[in-house]
């Protein structure tokens, strides 16, 4: 008889934890979602409370998402972020290119968000928590784009809303890129630093306007690097773009107005862009620091738009 109980218990006890096994292994499948990106696999917790972003496209999207962010770099962020560099209760964990580990670490973060400025950043901060590397694929941005922020959506419960943010976006994208892409004109993109050109074609940081906007080059070949392919005035005189368009970025680094004198100088002035008044200045908050976030990509296709009415 005793033996009978004795056996009776023990196979009440081990159907218990059984089911507690089944349910905690069942719980960890719904809680985690595991996600994939350049620098490795991640294992993120749903709906983290405690997220750190260190790229700026990803805090764009995660704004539009009403997404609670306990910490970013405060410095040069875009005007449309404004709101996250004047709130206290935000800490301001180092620079884009520079995390401040103490600070990140005091957070207790369940996520860290980063891009390519921190990528070499990226096993020291993932000691600390969870952190997935979100740099959009300048050679592939629209599918890149789509990817990251229907990622967000699902680390965060709001897959159907990315969607159709996405789907928005896209659409919008196709109906200027068929207008655009009927323009025999030509462009060449270029950042400006200090006195010193670099040009940006296809598959480089600025090469949406050509990639997903459709808009023909004005040379073929360029070299693809962060940093551009250096080139001269007299580089830009002999091209000859219909369209130039320029990135300032001594203008935001050091917070002061564009010198349009000093850039138009009398070689770019030979220029059918100079003539045609199409030397467009695009905005080095959108274009430079940011990106790859819903609102920038949104605000590229509206600047492209309507500077080539």
């Amino acid at each position: 008889m005793k033996k009978l109980i004795h056996l009776s218990i023990l196979t009440t006890l081990l159907l218990v934890g059984a089911c507690k096994e089944n349910e905690q292994h069942h719980n960890a499948n719904i809680d985690t979602i595991e996600v994939v990106h350049e620098l490795g696999t991640t294992q993120v917790k749903e709906n983290p409370e405690r997220v750190v972003v260190f790229d700026i496209g990803s805090l764009e999207t995660l704004d539009q998402l009403g997404v609670k962010i306990v910490g970013i770099p405060k410095d040069f962020l875009p005007e449309h972020l404004q709101q996250y560099a004047q709130d206290s209760s935000i800490e301001n964990v180092g620079s884009v290119k520079e995390a401040n580990y103490e600070k990140v670490n005091a957070l207790n973060p369940d996520l860290i968000i980063i891009s390519d400025r921190l990528q070499d950043a990226y096993k020291e901060l993932s000691s600390i928590a969870p952190t997935i590397y979100m740099q959009v694929d300048y050679k592939d941005y629209l599918n890149s784009f789509e990817k990251n922020t229907l990622t967000l959506g699902k680390i965060f419960g709001k897959e159907k809303e990315t969607e159709e943010k996405v789907k928005q976006i896209k659409d919008k994208i196709q109906t200027e890129k068929d207008i655009l892409s009927k323009d025999d004109k030509k462009a060449l993109i270029v950042l400006y630093n200090n006195g010193k050109f670099s040009a940006y074609g296809k598959g480089s940081r600025f090469g949406f306007i050509h990639d997903v906007l459709g808009v023909q080059q004005a040379t073929e070949n360029l070299e693809v690097s962060t940093h551009g392919q250096p080139i001269s005035n007299e580089f830009i005189e002999h091209k000859n773009p219909d369209y130039l368009f320029i990135v300032d970025r001594s203008a935001m680094i050091n917070r002061v107005e564009t010198n349009k004198k000093e850039i138009e100088n009398v070689l770019i002035q030979r220029t059918n862009a100079y003539k045609n008044g199409k030397i467009i200045y695009l905005n080095p908050q959108v274009w430079y620091v940011s990106g790859g976030g819903l609102t920038s990509t949104q605000m590229m296709v509206d600047e492209v738009k309507n500077a080539l009415k």
